[in-house]
């Protein structure tokens, strides 16, 4: 029986890591380089029902919507379904600036959180200052970051689960790979 209180991430050792995946009416932001991955996890969240791919960053993809010059209430008001990715949060915060994009997150998606959709946020790493990123993790419900490394001739990529808003925090980081399909989490992981 599917737990009616969680809604897949599309991944399913991502799923398992989370108790069935991401909480309904959530805010979560998935921090990242742009090579860790963030965009592929982004888009099997998206992908695995229905709802609404906001792109601020390029030329949208296939059913995605091309949100460029948008302000907050446009944006907002275009947001539909239960599942919601906001590519990226980043583009917001060098635009309007940190204070308006943290109400973005935490006021005018509001309405759309309240109905019990998930809103995905993408936020690139090294693009902000350490209080911009420290806002953003605060608005958030759940924050996650993915991270690589280049170790010689290997590259170790791991996602580690910051913060879950009313619960407890996983004390372990997880393996994942990049597959032609996307994001593919190990199952066993290690302790931090």
């Amino acid at each position: 029986m599917a737990d009616t209180t969680r809604r897949s991430t599309g991944i399913a050792g991502l799923d398992l890591a989370l108790d069935g995946g991401f909480p309904l009416a959530t805010r979560v932001v998935i921090s990242g380089s742009p090579l860790s991955g963030l965009e592929l996890l982004a888009q099997q969240f998206w992908r695995a029902g229905r709802g609404t791919y906001l792109m601020l960053d390029a030329v949208p993809a296939e059913g995605m919507i091309d949100a460029r010059g948008m302000d907050a209430a446009t944006l907002a008001g275009a947001m539909q379904g239960e599942r919601i990715v906001v590519d990226s949060l980043s583009t917001l915060i060098a635009v309007w600036g940190v204070d308006t994009a943290t109400d973005f997150v935490l006021h005018d998606t509001r309405k759309v959180v309240d109905s019990g959709a998930t809103i995905v946020h993408l936020l690139y790493t090294g693009l902000h200052s350490p209080l911009e990123e420290a806002r953003m993790m605060r608005a958030a419900d759940i924050f996650i970051t993915l991270r690589h490394q280049v170790h010689g001739n290997e590259v170790e990529r791991t996602l580690a689960i910051e913060k879950i808003k009313g619960s407890d925090v996983p004390q372990r980081v997880i393996p994942y790979h990049i597959v032609a399909r996307g994001l593919e989490l190990s199952t066993t992981s290690r302790v931090v």
